[in-house]
């Protein structure tokens, strides 16, 4: 038995209170599919040019794809909408049991559609297909009190951070052990006074997909990601990025962390209680115990609160992961933020008494944040480039389009600088990660740097229209071909096509919010050398980063400005979308 085909959406407007069932159009399924494409041309069909993100007239939209609850690996779903953090698109991922239940409780729908601005805290519970706005009790309660509080539910949610309107607070699921975390999408919530979605379904069942996902799954276990994940994940990250002298330490000062291995894999196995899902074939993170429950370590985690702050105890990088879990917050752009405070301190900017190495006073500041309590919590709550607008001390730490760096150093693998400066949705890691290849390879040269960013950019692009996670796409040589078949879907260009489509359909939204070459720009932190490690007295050349640029917006078929051509818009069937726009040169 095929499954169902999900073809329609649930609209919600929470001004007026009501819920509609709508048609997607067979055009868009075709070419967005669904995930991050179908959610990026609605999100241009609905938003003017320069609409507030924590404004009404703001969309959010909870996107799941054609194959939701069928792919191995684990779910996932997309929250889309524009950033209160950038002001540019955003989509921004999360994985576990909400994805599955979604899934299964929006029946033939794909997604949720969420506009206006509830007139009380609510909370949208879906349910056989439909959804009702509610009541929302749990305003004010932290990530984990809210999930609690639906036992027999999966809830995705805000904590303080979000109903602050911090602007990279997060939406949490599974109690905060997974987010969809970089760019403020939990800020939307908040604005619009949503508390939580609620879903209640069984995952989808498809007994005629059975021999494909078994097939899959195999192969899936024996690549090397299948394999890496199996061993150790992504806590295993900032040994890696340490070793090649990529791991950002101390605010960006340092490529190297002396007590790296106090936060690696070894301790990580050493301290954990468990593993996430460690019954299935690729297990998920590692679960630690802290002072306040259960915690999963990310990469991320080590990497940013424990390198990045000069912390080596892992108790207490455990703990400030936790709070900014259970805050609601995003944990790179919090780390970067102290570590920001601990900068500006140093240079006379700030009369804030804190130090690297110090997890009291760090975990203080990220409570102040997410409660918007003090005049530096406030300013901070916006990004750091925003408290150096309000203080000074601009440049201390990185940012691309206001979003703060993840803890892999560009200057440590050039391409990375090529990498954060044309991420669609701010400086990130996951649109592309060439880093994994560079360093084993040497100097890649302008063009080929150029290809490998875009080659990765446009394959998870089409990844996440699926939704596929992160590591099962690894295992999708063909990008999923089969599998859509399977459900009768036939993407317009093929799937390479649809990946480079929707990449196009980012970049016009962004052009369309004021975005230009000069916002694909270079961090000044990153031209400063790196203090120590092997690549001590490294910087990113401002002139190569400037060849990589022209060589990226050539292959991408955009003007020197970093505008698609008209060329490129019908090649791509977008010329719908063009009306904004003026002129469109070749």
């Amino acid at each position: 038995m095929a499954p169902p085909i999900a073809d329609r959406l649930l609209r919600v407007d929470l001004s007026a209170g009501s819920v509609e069932s709508t048609p997607i159009p067979d055009e868009w399924r075709r070419r967005y599919v669904g995930g991050k494409g179908l959610g990026a041309r609605y999100l241009y069909d609905e938003l003017d040019a320069g609409v507030d993100p924590l404004g009404e007239e703001n969309a959010m939209l909870f996107v799941l794809g054609p194959l939701s609850g069928y792919l191995p690996g684990e779910s996932r779903y997309a929250a889309i909408t524009k950033s209160p953090l950038t002001g540019c698109f955003l989509d921004s991922y999360a994985g576990g049991e909400f994805p599955d239940s979604l899934a299964g409780a929006l029946g033939s729908h794909m997604g949720l559609l969420v506009t206006g601005v509830a007139s009380e805290p609510v909370r949208l519970v879906v349910e056989d297909g439909d959804a009702t706005i509610e009541p929302a009790e749990t305003w004010g309660a932290g990530t984990v009190d809210t999930a609690q509080a639906f036992p027999n539910a999966a809830v995705a949610c805000i904590g303080p951070a979000g109903e602050r309107r911090v602007a990279y607070a997060t939406i949490a699921s599974d109690a905060g052990d997974h987010h969809a975390g970089r760019g403020g999408a939990g800020a939307v919530m908040g604005s619009k006074r949503l508390k939580a979605v609620v879903a209640r379904g069984a995952p989808p069942d498809a007994d005629g997909l059975d021999d494909l996902r078994d097939a899959y799954a195999a192969k899936y276990r024996e690549t090397d990601t299948g394999r890496w994940l199996r061993a150790s994940g992504t806590v295993e990250t900032i040994d890696f990025a340490n070793e090649i002298g990529a791991l950002s330490t101390r605010g960006w000062s340092d490529g190297q962390f002396e007590a790296a291995e106090e936060l690696g894999i070894t301790t990580v196995e050493d301290r954990a209680v468990g593993r996430e899902r460690a019954d299935t074939e690729t297990p998920g993170g590692y679960r630690v115990a802290t002072e306040d429950g259960d915690h999963v370590p990310r990469g991320a985690t080590a990497m940013t609160l424990g390198a990045g702050l000069d912390i080596d105890d892992f108790d207490a990088v455990a703990v400030l992961g936790r709070t900014c879990d259970r805050l609601g917050m995003d944990l790179i752009s919090a780390g970067s933020a102290v570590a920001w405070t601990v900068k500006a301190n140093a240079a006379g900017v700030l009369d804030r008494s804190l130090s690297f190495g110090e997890p009291d006073g760090a975990r203080a500041l990220l409570q102040e944040i997410a409660e918007r309590e003090s005049e530096l919590g406030d300013a901070l709550a916006d990004g750091v480039e925003a408290a150096a607008t309000r203080f000074g001390g601009r440049d201390l730490v990185p940012t691309v389009k206001s979003m703060e760096l993840p803890a892999y150093d560009p200057r440590g693998a050039q391409s990375m600088a090529l990498a954060y400066a044309t991420s669609d949705r701010g400086a990130c890691h996951r649109r592309a990660r060439p880093i994994e290849r560079e360093v084993f390879d040497g100097d890649w040269g302008a063009d080929r740097t150029a290809a490998e960013v875009i080659r990765e950019q446009d394959r998870r692009s089409t990844l996440w229209s699926l939704i596929a996670d992160d590591f099962f796409g690894d295992a999708l040589d063909d990008l999923g071909r089969e599998w859509l078949e399977s459900v009768g879907l036939d993407p317009a260009g093929g799937l390479a096509t649809v990946g480079e489509r929707i990449w196009n359909v980012t970049r016009l939204f962004n052009v369309r919010e004021g975005i230009s070459r000069e916002d694909d720009s270079l961090p000044a932190a990153l031209q400063e050398p790196l203090e120590s490690g092997p690549r001590a007295g490294a910087t990113v050349d401002r002139d190569d980063f400037d060849s990589m640029l022209d060589a990226y917006y050539r292959r991408r078929g955009w003007t020197v400005d970093g505008v698609p051509t008209a060329q490129t818009i019908d090649r791509l069937g977008l010329a719908a979308l063009t009306d904004d726009f003026d002129t469109l040169d070749d």
